[in-house]
């Protein structure tokens, strides 16, 4: 009886109208699964400690003029200056530079070992949260004589591709370097203090030699408490790197960025709203071909009423004459779904070697949240089908009433 029924019902079915919706929602499906893969495989772009996708920060500083040298004048920013930018629309945040008030002498090595390198050097610090690089040894105890330090990768590079090669030492790794200790000696206004310095970390972004934050302001307070720390560079998180209005800004006022990193941001933040606008437009297309299905459904419906109504009034219920166009739109959600997803496995492996050779550590995530999505998206289209649809029968059947 059942099979008779699907056999009746399906005589009116159109079968380019529904590879249309098929073809339209494989469309759709395929955009926003991919949107969602590949935003979840280049995820550690923008979240790893030493990723150029980081939210856009700028450095700033104040231009040096020819007067300010011939003075002795310190291009720090003052506290109104610090406030004015802050409540910038275009600033999310910002935290400044904070400066040593001692001196530093760093020695390497030893004379026994025949081998000594000693040079003056500088410490600053800024908070945590604006650190581009992460490591568990990244804490100040101050019972402790260690002191962690974080140099810019660049510093690392000059001395391997420039000092290195050009004087015959050898070059050294990040790991090598992060295993010899520093000796150094602090030395302020009031008292002299020896510490052990040993590099945690390397900044790609941070062109300073940076230090715990703590540390900073205790040694500051020991060992130079009658001078203060003058805010000489900011750091500076943008809501959004491209806006026209930090440029005009910077230039209104006389700073000056570091160079790259507003680049970086940019081209993030490029990145980012190129994939919001793929998945908004796959969304679009996922809705209007499930606008296409329904309609295709109702206008089946709408051809066959006086053989609907005839199977109502003979004894079947609206659940049951509804049961076959409802079982349909699972068959094509299913195709959907189904090549969809064979559509993101072979854009995935197409892609996936490419971030390979340009971003060294890169990891590919898994494949389980695009499938979550796509059969979600699957079920919500599906409920949505059978309830459009079952209304529709009992439309149909209340016209008796």
């Amino acid at each position: 009886m059942n099979r008779l029924l699907y056999r009746l019902l399906g005589r009116h079915v159109n079968a380019g109208q529904l590879a249309g919706f098929v073809l339209a929602n494989l469309c759709g499906m395929a955009i926003v699964l991919a949107a969602v893969q590949f935003y979840s495989d280049v995820k550690p772009l923008f979240t790893a400690s030493d990723s150029f996708m980081q939210p856009g920060r700028v450095v700033l500083t104040k231009r040096v003029g020819t007067l300010g040298t011939l003075t002795g004048s310190s291009p720090a920013f003052s506290d109104k200056e610090i406030k004015r930018l802050a409540q910038q629309p275009f600033v999310k945040s910002l935290a400044a530079f904070t400066p040593a008030m001692f001196s530093v002498f760093a020695t390497v090595g030893s004379q026994s070992m025949g081998m000594e390198f000693s040079t003056e050097m500088f410490f600053e610090a800024v908070p945590d949260e604006y650190l581009d690089v992460k490591s568990d040894k990244w804490q100040y105890d101050p019972e402790s004589d260690d002191v962690p330090i974080i140099l810019p990768r660049a510093y690392l590079n000059l001395y391997n591709f420039g000092f290195a090669s050009s004087q015959g030492l050898p070059t050294l790794s990040e790991n090598i370097v992060g295993k010899v200790g520093v000796r150094l000696r602090l030395t302020g206004t009031h008292t002299v203090k020896l510490k052990t310095g040993r590099v945690v970390a390397f900044s790609r972004r941070l062109n300073t030699i940076l230090v715990p934050q703590a540390f900073i302001d205790d040694m500051n307070r020991q060992l130079s408490p009658d001078r203060e720390p003058q805010a000489a560079r900011l750091i500076v998180e943008t809501t959004n790197p491209a806006d026209e209005r930090l440029a005009a800004y910077i230039s209104d006022y006389n700073y000056d960025t570091e160079a790259g990193d507003s680049d970086a941001s940019r081209t993030a933040f490029l990145l980012r709203t190129v994939l919001t606008v793929v998945l908004a437009v796959g969304i679009v297309i996922t809705a209007l071909a499930f606008y296409v299905l329904l309609l295709s459904i109702f206008l089946l419906l709408q051809k066959q009423t006086t053989k609907i109504d005839n199977l109502l009034l003979i004894g079947y219920t609206p659940a049951a004459v509804a049961r076959p166009f409802q079982l349909l739109t699972i068959v094509l959600n299913a195709l959907v779904l189904i090549g969809a997803l064979a559509v993101v496995v072979l854009l995935r492996n197409w892609y996936l070697p490419l971030f390979g050779d340009l971003y060294a550590s890169f990891e590919p995530s898994a494949f389980l949240p695009t499938l979550a999505v796509g059969i979600a998206i699957f079920l919500l289209v599906t409920v949505l089908n059978h309830i459009a649809i079952r209304k529709k029968v009992r439309a149909i059947w209340h016209l008796h009433e």
